[in-house]
């Protein structure tokens, strides 16, 4: 019963201890007190308009115009898009559709969210939302699983009349995440970051020469190292766990131990 009580006792600090290292490992992304929200888009992957996960970046363009925005997405994240776009006074029924791509420039499917609305002859705006899958640390070549690294946003409309091209629109699009955790956490992991330029950045460290990098956005607080989730936390409390009721069980089956002797003829 005393080892019980030493393992019982060892369960409680691990778990006192480990709580606040779970809480931690994966903070909520917040919008960047130093860098201010863009205030123009970009035109194609190259010169999108760089922005952090909580600013709300706007752009005045032209309709029918290609609008092009990035944004960092980490390992265990859940980003999801919005956009809204405050159209001319007069126009035609118009759609509009958002589309995600990752640092590979594949294009991510939304799990849920409306990522192509029209929006009808006269209506002031128009809004969009595509929540994406969880982001992994590795995934196999040949998959679609989004990837740690930069995420591009291209905001378009799809069916435009003559008459309406090249009228003034305003849009607004910002990204958030929520940290799913342990629960998506997989065996294995990137070696670098999909970021534009992070190749360059490698062999200019390895030589100490200096190279342009073509994006310096990250999370506030860098990138994850990919090994540590909440999952080794739950796992060695199951397994503290696993050895308690191990030894509560012997506990209980073994009995009281040899038999009292009793001499022959008594």
């Amino acid at each position: 019963m005393r080892a019980i009580r030493v393992l019982s006792a060892a369960l409680l600090t691990l778990g006192l201890a480990a709580a606040p290292a779970a809480a931690d490992s994966s903070p909520s992304p917040s919008a960047s007190t130093d860098g201010k929200a863009p205030t123009q888009a970009g035109t194609s992957f190259r010169t999108a308009a760089e922005m952090e996960q909580g600013q709300t970046a706007t752009a005045s363009a032209s309709t029918g115009d290609y609008l092009y925005w990035s944004f960092p997405a980490d390992t265990g994240q859940r980003p999801t898009v919005k956009a809204t776009v405050k159209l001319p006074g007069s126009h035609a029924a118009q759609t509009w559709q958002l589309d995600v791509y990752d640092g590979l420039r594949r294009h991510q499917s939304c799990q849920y969210g409306a990522a192509t609305r029209t929006a009808e002859q006269g209506s002031a705006t128009v809004e969009l939302a595509c929540v994406l899958r969880t982001v992994r640390a590795w995934s196999e070549p040949w998959a679609n699983d989004p990837l740690p690294g930069t995420y591009y946003v291209r905001l378009t409309v799809l069916n435009l009349g003559s008459a309406d091209l090249g009228l003034p629109v305003r849009a607004e699009v910002r990204a958030d995440s929520k940290n799913i955790g342990g629960a998506a956490a997989v065996d294995g992991s990137l070696g670098k970051p999909l970021v534009p330029g992070i190749a360059v950045k490698s062999d200019a460290e390895k030589d100490g020469s200096k190279s342009a990098v073509l994006s310096a956005i990250e999370p506030d607080d860098g990138w994850s190292s990919h090994w540590w989730s909440s999952r080794w936390v739950w796992t060695a409390v199951g397994g503290v766990l696993a050895a308690l009721a191990g030894i509560g069980g012997y506990a209980l089956t073994r009995g009281r131990g040899r038999p009292t002797y009793v001499p022959p003829g008594a």
